[in-house]
Order: structure tokens, then C-alpha cells, then sequence
């Protein structure tokens, strides 16, 4: 059984051990740290601005050109609105599904593939079909992928007892009992699956919001998955393992952290059906996820401005008024919209606000996780024995999670480097000290630290690295802890202001996954609607 079959999402290479000096002998990899803007953003935290002398008059403002913020103004274009501008601080769209490229390929900075949706996300299905991902639908109704994007096999392999094996669950050189655990456990999971509320709504359903809301359920989000999993005698030192991998990689967020409501959505909220594919596939691009912003951007442009820092959101009589920095003049700007989308975080959205309670409430209940990705071009790499180097390749273990191969959806059979794409998020410490850490790592530090991780596998990866780039996210994504999904601080949150200012978020799904940020774009994008 693989462990693709219920579902993957941007994995992490983490590891609490402090980091190890390379010997003044080894050659120093080349690279450098790349975006994201930690300093220019932090001018929010730290600087006052002045005023604009004056501002312009504009119809809707988005703030923040992510998954969210490019679904609410694609949706509005879709509508007829054409008086849209987004604003964002980076110098490209995509947020945490950025994606960069060298000579040899595309590559993601963030997330780098999407499940086969579910079957009734009829606006999702319309955009994949926009952006050429579905071809057609068969006679049974069913959506045709276009096979150069479902993820080519060799898919995954995970590293464990001295051997790569097929997929990521644990099973090579497990005894009978071991295994045994992790039937229990799935046997759990496809109950849930299958399972609705007494509201008739599925157990666990996408967009999250769009799930039952039943009490027998709901307690599932007042726990730990570690405290469920105690619960449920699953006690295996290895499906542990697996299912912090899990929450780690989808949440950044250990499973003794995570709510095992959220926990157990990871597992059963996907159930997409397809002619030519299974919930258990994925769709992926050698830029990752960055393919679908292109497809969002696509009939934005002239809409978009990049290194537009926003620094304040003021409500007004009729309207909206919003300060921004352009980044490159230093210049202080305005704009005075009829309708404003803030698809930004909430601590920022308080900030840009002025907004001290909500700041509050913010700081209280929400905790954003900082990530380090790194982008490795390398030559062939020595492999150990099993399974052949594969697009997911993980190694059991520690805090390790593993790369993917940015090249590995190239049709050429030769290629003369590849781009390793590497994911630690930084669970080692409370999200603050691990971020202040983070931020103070220099490139040689990091380095050293990828290449100790990977050498146990690739034991020449050291002398076949050309090139190592680092990308750091300060607050990559909110962790899903106990309370926050069937709390009321997200609904209260998402509330609109004076009907003009909406709220766009993956922190306001409490899930960082694709479908809900596109959701609440379109969300917002329909409040504005209802305006005019």
C-alpha cells in the first residue's frame, strides 16, 4: 500500500540536531538565500509612513497576489469587474506556491503538486479545464487528466533499514505485528471516508467549512492526533512516524501539536474520481504549483503590480482607502478603492488595519509556521539499492522528509542535471525561536545541514552539488492546533467590514492546501458581487 493513496502535500527535510560546521577541506557549494522579502515586509512591523500626497480612484483593491488573492480577482474579471488591481509585496505572484527557474529546469519554492479534486468542486474543475489540465470528461462524466501532468512513475520511495522501498508507508524489513498496525489505522480512515454527520454532510469534506459539523466530530478537534491515536491503541513506533510525517508535511505541524480533526481530513477528506486517474494521484509540474498561478494570472494582465507593499487600510464614508510602498522608488502611493479583498494573513491584515484587538486575538489563537525550501542542481548521484530515484523520495527517520525531482516530469530520458527540490519545515522549536533562528542561518549553515541530511542516501552528493539556493518562509503557513478549526475565531475573523473590506486566506480555512485558497478568493469575490 502506498501512502499516496491518501494523499501528499509540500514535505519537509527537517531535524532538530544543531547544525554541523563543514570541514575547512570540503568544497563550499555555491549559492545564495533568495526571497522571501522578510525585510521589506518587516518595514510593516517596524516603520511609520507617511501619507500619500494623493490617491487614486480605483473599483477593487486586492492585497496579496497568492492562490487566494489571484482567485478573488480572476473570479471578479470572470464577472465583469474589470476595475481590479492586485497589490503584493514580492516581485512575482504565487505566494507560497512561487517557483523559480536555472538552465535546466523550472523548479518550486513552495508547493508542488495538487491531489485529483473531488468530484463536486465544479469551479476548481472549470479552472483545471481553463488551464488545459483536464482535456475532456468520458462518458461516465468522469474529467480526463492530461497525462503529461499526473505525476510519472516512479512516484515515491521512502529510505528505511539500509533500502529505498516503493511509497512512503513503512513496510520493508516491519514484522507482522508492525504492519498490522497500519491496517488498523487505514481501516479507521476509510470508515471516516465514507462516514457522514446527522446533518447529512460528510464527515470530512473540501473546502473544510463544507464539512459536517456534528458533535461526535467536532471533539475530534479539541485533541491532539497523538492523543486520538493513543486513544485508538495505535502505538507503533513506525505508523507514528508516518502520521507525524504526514501532519508535518501538509500542516507543519507534529502530530502531538496537530488537532486530530485536522489530522485525520489529511487522510479522508480526498475521494476525487477520474477516467484516467485515482484520488491517490497527483497532478505536478516541474515548477510545481507555480503552473497553476500562471493559469490564475492569465487574464490579469495590467491587473497586477508587484513590489507594492500595502502599509495601511483605512475604511472611509463610501469606500476604502490603501497606502502602499513601491518597493523600488521608495515612494509612498494611494489608492481609494469602492471594495478591497485583504488576501493577506491575519497578523498582517491587523497591522494594515490598525486593527490592536484583532492583533490580539491573532497573536492568541494563531501560530504560523516558518519553512526553509532549497532548490539543489546536482550531477547523477550515487543511489542505494531498491527502489530507483522517483519524484518523492523520503528517508525514515528523524525529522527527515524528504525532496522531489523538479526534473523528474521531463519526457528526455538524459538529462544533464537535476534540480532537487528540498522541504524542511521548522517544527523544531515554538514557530517564533525557530523563525529568529531561521533568519539569523546563514547560506553555509543551511548547506551543510541539507548535504548531512541527503548524504546517508547519496553518499557523493557533496561532490555532484553544483549549486544550493535557499528560500526562506517566515510564516509559511497556520498550524491546525486543537480549537482552531471548529472554533469560532475563524469565522470571526472572516468577517467583512462595513461590506467593503473581505478577508481571503488559507489561514482562515485553518488548512493551507490549494482548493482552499482558491475558495476563498472566490468566497470574497462573491461579497463584493452582492454590492454592486
Amino acid at each position: 500500500m502506498k501512502r499516496s493513496e491518501f494523499i501528499k502535500l509540500t514535505a519537509g527535510m527537517a531535524a532538530a540536531a544543531p547544525l554541523l560546521h563543514a570541514c575547512a577541506s570540503e568544497k563550499s557549494i555555491p549559492g545564495e538565500i533568495v526571497g522571501a522579502s522578510a525585510a521589506t515586509g518587516h518595514l510593516l512591523r517596524d516603520h511609520s509612513f507617511n501619507a500619500p500626497a494623493e490617491y487614486e480612484q480605483r473599483g477593487v483593491v486586492v492585497i496579496g497576489a497568492g492562490v487566494s488573492g489571484l482567485s478573488a480577482a480572476r473570479y471578479l474579471v470572470q464577472q465583469g469587474v474589470k476595475d481590479v488591481i492586485v497589490l503584493d509585496l514580492e516581485p512575482q505572484a504565487g505566494g507560497n506556491a512561487a517557483s523559480g527557474s536555472n538552465a535546466f529546469s523550472k523548479y518550486p519554492w513552495g508547493a508542488h503538486y495538487v491531489p485529483v479534486p473531488n468530484n463536486n468542486l465544479t469551479e476548481y474543475l472549470s479552472f483545471l479545464e481553463e488551464a488545459k489540465v483536464i482535456t475532456g470528461y468520458a462518458d461516465a462524466g468522469l474529467p480526463v487528466y492530461d497525462e503529461f501532468y499526473l505525476c510519472h512513475e516512479p512516484e515515491e520511495r521512502l529510505y528505511i533499514n539500509g533500502q529505498w522501498q516503493e511509497g512512503l508507508i513503512p513496510n520493508f524489513g516491519l514484522n507482522a505485528s508492525e504492519l498490522q498496525v497500519f491496517k488498523q489505522f487505514f481501516s479507521l480512515i476509510t470508515h471516516f471516508k465514507q462516514l457522514k454527520g446527522s446533518d447529512g454532510r460528510d464527515a470530512f469534506s473540501i473546502p473544510v467549512d463544507t464539512s459536517s459539523r456534528d458533535e461526535s466530530l467536532r471533539v475530534l478537534d479539541r485533541m491532539t492526533m497523538k492523543a486520538w491515536m493513543d486513544g485508538q491503541n495505535l502505538i507503533s513506533e513506525h505508523i507514528r512516524w508516518y502520521v507525524d510525517y504526514c501532519t508535518r508535511d501538509d500542516f507543519g505541524t507534529p502530530y502531538d501539536v496537530v488537532s486530530a480533526w485536522a489530522g485525520i481530513h489529511y487522510f479522508a477528506s480526498r475521494k476525487g474520481k477520474a477516467a484516467n486517474a485515482a484520488y491517490n494521484d497527483v497532478l505536478t509540474w516541474e515548477q510545481g504549483n507555480g503552473f497553476l498561478i500562471e493559469a490564475l494570472k492569465k487574464n490579469l494582465d495590467g491587473k497586477l503590480v508587484t513590489g507594492a507593499l500595502a502599509t495601511a487600510v483605512k475604511p472611509t464614508g463610501d469606500g476604502v482607502k490603501i497606502d502602499y510602498l513601491d518597493v523600488v522608488t521608495r515612494q509612498v502611493k494611494g489608492l481609494e478603492a469602492r471594495q478591497c479583498v485583504m488576501a493577506v494573513p491575519q497578523f498582517v491584515a491587523a497591522r494594515l488595519l490598525r486593527d490592536e484587538e484583532r492583533g490580539k486575538t491573532v497573536k492568541g489563537h494563531f501560530q504560523y509556521v516558518p519553512w526553509m525550501v532549497a532548490n539543489l542542481t546536482v550531477n547523477s548521484l550515487h543511489e542505494r539499492g531498491g527502489q530507483p530515484a522517483s519524484w518523492d523520495n523520503v528517508i525514515y527517520g528523524g525529522r527527515s522528509l524528504g525532496y522531489v525531482d523538479a526534473t523528474h516530469q521531463q519526457i528526455r530520458q538524459l538529462k544533464e542535471r537535476r534540480n532537487l527540490t528540498y522541504y524542511l519545515p521548522l517544527t523544531h522549536a515554538l514557530p517564533d525561536t525557530a523563525r529568529k533562528e531561521a533568519y539569523r542561518t546563514q547560506h553555509a549553515a543551511w548547506a551543510e545541514k541539507i548535504l548531512v541530511d541527503l548524504q546517508p542516501v547519496h553518499p557523493d552528493i557533496r561532490q555532484n552539488t553544483e549549486r544550493i539556493d535557499i528560500m526562506l518562509w517566515g510564516h509559511a503557513m497556520v498550524q491546525p492546533r486543537p480549537g482552531i478549526i471548529h472554533g469560532d475565531v475563524r469565522q470571526s475573523l472572516a468577517k467583512s467590514i462595513e461590506g467593503r473590506i473581505h478577508f481571503a486566506h488559507t489561514d482562515l480555512a485553518g488548512v493551507s492546501i490549494f482548493e482552499e485558497g482558491f475558495y476563498q478568493g472566490i468566497a470574497a469575490a462573491r461579497k463584493i458581487l452582492q454590492q454592486t
